[in-house]
């Protein structure tokens, strides 16, 4: 399969990809309902947990793709991972939007003005990232390369078929 030689394409993906997961970590921690930061809840911290494979992938395609090499067994287990990450991505979408759908639950409450506000951009950087994830996935598909079984046992590490 003949690689692409387009290097903006990657760069993009890569860079907003990595700009969305920062602004995602540090609004993982926002309150919608309490206009506030929360950083001593356990649960918050799973979502950037979460995010490092991602952060790793993202180094790995960026490190192929300039090193100009072909796919590696690491690689293909980190991309399967992300796909299990993918569906993450979806559930926070789902439930992001659950969360907006549930301000009318709340009329006798008083509801922060920033509410549907901060949680549309929440939602939509949580749905960006979704394509953005996908198209990452096409990118090492193009330009690294697909992951060809033969290719992979012939070239593995010298200390890995020693043991």
């Amino acid at each position: 399969m003949k690689k692409s030689n387009s290097p903006i394409l990657p760069r993009v993906n890569l860079f907003f990809t990595v700009i969305i997961l920062l602004a995602l970590i540090f609004l993982n921690f926002y309150g919608l309902y309490s206009n506030q930061f929360h950083f001593n809840k356990p649960g918050s911290f799973i979502f950037p947990l979460v995010t490092v494979v991602h952060f790793v992938y993202i180094y790995v395609l960026w490190f192929k793709i300039s090193e100009d090499e072909y796919p590696d067994v690491v690689m293909k287990s980190i991309e399967y991972v992300m796909y299990g990450i993918l569906l993450v991505y979806f559930y926070e979408i789902v439930e992001t939007f659950l969360l907006l759908s549930s301000q009318n639950k709340f009329s006798d409450h008083v509801i922060p003005s920033t509410f549907m506000p901060m949680g549309i951009l929440i939602l939509s950087l949580k749905s960006l990232l979704v394509p953005f994830t996908i198209w990452s996935f096409l990118i090492r598909k193009r330009r690294v390369g697909q992951y060809d079984i033969d290719y992979l046992n012939d070239h593995l590490s010298s200390w890995q078929r020693s043991h």
